[in-house]
């Protein structure tokens, strides 16, 4: 369904290295800079960041979140800690397992450097 995931940053360089730490607990190699943009490529899909071609400041989506998936509690927990490590604020509930209607997942929450919310996500078999 999707192509790619871009979010937007104030701070080429500083992305990049809060997404590279992120993205190294998930296997994903560091992040190729393209001019005003990084991307990180995995089997699964393409994530971006990019400073606003329009030249007005990048800000978060307010309610918006990307959501990464995980093969384990422990990948979660590693991509949580390295993104605390990168610059990143833990947000909402510790991470943990969550139930509800879509079944049994383990989560944790992060805002990046600018304030774009994460989330990474095992689901349960």
């Amino acid at each position: 369904m999707f192509s790619h995931i871009m979010v937007g940053t104030n701070d080429l360089d500083r992305a990049k290295a809060f997404y590279d730490a992120t993205f190294a607990a998930l296997g994903v190699n560091p992040g190729f800079v393209d001019r005003h943009r990084v991307f990180w490529r995995s089997p699964t899909g393409v994530f971006s960041a990019s400073l606003p071609i329009d030249g007005q400041p990048a800000c978060h989506a307010n309610g918006g979140t990307v959501g990464f998936a995980c093969a384990s509690p422990e990948q979660v927990d590693a991509w949580h800690a390295a993104g605390l490590t990168a610059g990143g604020v833990s947000i909402e509930d510790p991470p943990g397992v969550r139930e509800g209607p879509t079944g049994r997942m383990y989560l944790a929450y992060l805002r990046d450097p600018d304030g774009n919310k994460l989330c990474g996500l095992y689901r349960y078999p």
